[in-house]
């Protein structure tokens, strides 16, 4: 969900400009775990309060850390912690609108209106929703999602279907189908058109079809404090350290209401860019690219010649990166502290020494 700058959108278009520019590595060379607890450490200075962070590496597993799990403690983060992944909910939502692609049960360049009529622009089709090229207004931008009136609003339950209507409410920011421009409306109707085709919500439709065949027991859809092991998350407001860990999540819905944990997370991409979850013909679709955005997930050209695939996610609290490439998978977890939503120094050098060393 895209609260802060430093949310999806973001992140990924600030990683592929910057890791751009740097020096290319043979292919052959393997991750400087010294190097990426280096970048981590930095990240931690500049203001992160902790940063968690799983590098697959070939055959090798690193799990690094830094900073800590609460202000004004010293105890670590948690290496298997679990924390709100923000936007990165909408590959999960995506594969399973592509699952009933497979299906026959949908079709990408059918409207929206065929299953849910009258509830967006007719014009709006199924593939536009999950590649942010709808048009739609971004509710967050209606919403209190900054300062002391966050605080008030951070527990308030809100319906799906208003989302969309303070969406709706407000003309279209372009033609359907003219442009890529990131929106979380896409994903809130995404979420509602599972429930209209299976008649499960789209949190069960996740659990049955992509959770529990995986055997990932450290994810959930939703709620109000991450369960289990976790890192406190905090806004700066007024000058202040807030710890706002708990909220109600249904602000972010199906656009970015998930918890997980690095390795729940490195389970998922990797079964799904392996083809565990989805056809070849689907999968093939979700990496077809609008400006580097395929079908909820995004394409990270590396100056090395890679291309790996992922999301970036933020929510208040929280900010999660996974990229997935064919021999290194990085997943990473940051609790926003302090931190300058300008930028996040060591961020660059971490994930060149991940994926190009």
């Amino acid at each position: 969900m895209g609260i802060r700058k430093l949310a999806a959108v973001g992140i990924a278009a600030a990683l592929v400009a910057t890791t751009a520019t740097a020096a290319s590595a043979a292919p052959d060379q393997r991750v400087d775990p010294a190097v990426l607890q280096a970048g981590l450490d930095r990240m931690a200075r500049d203001g992160a309060q902790g940063v968690q962070l799983r590098v697959v590496d070939g055959d090798r597993t690193l799990l690094l850390r830094s900073g800590t799990a609460r202000a004004g403690s010293p105890r670590p983060v948690p290496l298997n912690g679990r924390f709100r992944v923000g936007s990165v909910t909408k590959t999960f939502v995506a594969t399973v609108v592509l699952q009933l692609v497979a299906e026959g049960r949908v079709s990408l360049d059918a409207p929206v209106s065929n299953h849910l009529p009258g509830l967006v622009d007719d014009r709006i089709t199924v593939r536009m929703l999950l590649q942010h090229t709808s048009g739609l207004y971004d509710y967050t931008r209606a919403l209190p999602l900054d300062g002391e009136t966050f605080l008030k609003e951070r527990f308030t339950r809100h319906d799906p279907r208003d989302l969309v209507a303070m969406s709706t409410s407000r003309p279209l920011d372009f033609t359907p189908g003219e442009r890529h421009e990131y929106s979380n409306t896409n994903y809130i109707v995404a979420g509602l058109l599972i429930k209209q085709v299976t008649g499960k919500s789209w949190e069960r439709s996740v659990n049955d079809r992509i959770l529990r065949p995986l055997g990932l027991h450290a994810t959930a859809t939703g709620g109000l404090v991450p369960q289990g092991p976790h890192a406190r998350g905090y806004l700066q407001i007024n000058g202040k350290l807030v710890d706002v860990t708990a909220l109600n999540s249904s602000m972010a819905w199906a656009a970015g209401s998930m918890i997980s944990t690095t390795a729940d997370l490195d389970r998922f991409y990797a079964a799904l860019l392996d083809g565990d979850l989805l056809p070849p013909a689907q999968l093939a679709e979700m990496k077809k690219t609008v400006d580097g955005y395929g079908l909820g997930i995004y394409e990270f050209p590396m100056p090395c010649g890679i291309t790996a695939w992922g999301h970036g996610g933020g929510i208040p609290g929280y900010i999660t990166l996974s990229i997935n490439a064919d021999d290194t998978r990085l997943e990473m977890s940051m609790t926003t502290g302090a931190l300058d939503e300008d930028g996040v120094d060591g961020l660059d050098d971490t994930l060149i020494a991940a994926f190009c060393p």
